[in-house]
């Protein structure tokens, strides 16, 4: 029998599992510090979301709404809840799987859920910055890779894919 994962809001009590799973994904400059973790669960009250398996988080997907369509750096330390605006685009400043749950669709299955909600609460769609390597996989999400993004978050280069929204009036 297959297990089942289930898609949720995060919520505090998620925040050492979410933590171990951003560093183990990424280096010490791109990480997101644990405080600011704690910061955007308290604070992102619609699209901070944990995929969960009998109690164990294999992975989650955050981030703000904000009313650009391209991510801003200032995403990633300082957030403010912009879930009452009208349309805007949902930022994704992190999707990140435990190394245990890589491969097995996790990624895509939170994507997923992030989509359903973009499209309940009527948003222009999803924005998110990337590596070039990761291009192919979020094309294969549905996202279109917009160039060079002008996010200067880690001294990394990055490049600006969006998702948009299909359904809006």
């Amino acid at each position: 029998m297959k297990k089942k994962i289930q898609v949720r809001q995060a919520r505090i009590d998620d925040l050492d599992a979410i933590e171990r799973i951003e560093l183990e994904n990424f280096s010490a400059e791109e990480a997101i510090e644990r405080e600011i973790l704690k910061d955007h669960i308290e604070k992102i009250q619609t699209t901070f979301l944990v995929a969960e398996c009998e109690g164990q988080i294999l992975g989650y997907l955050e981030g703000p709404v904000r009313p650009e369509r391209y991510l801003i750096d200032a995403s990633f330390t300082e957030v403010e809840d912009l879930s009452q605006i009208e349309r805007g685009f949902i930022s994704i400043t992190c999707l990140s799987i435990a190394k245990e749950a890589q491969g097995l669709g996790v990624g895509t299955f939170l994507l997923e859920a992030m989509k359903e909600i973009a499209m309940e609460d009527g948003r222009e769609g999803i924005n998110l910055t990337c590596h070039d390597y990761l291009i192919p996989y979020y094309e294969k999400q549905g996202f279109t890779n917009e160039g060079l993004s002008a996010s200067q978050y880690a001294g990394e280069v990055w490049y600006n894919l969006v998702w948009e929204n299909k359904n809006l009036d």
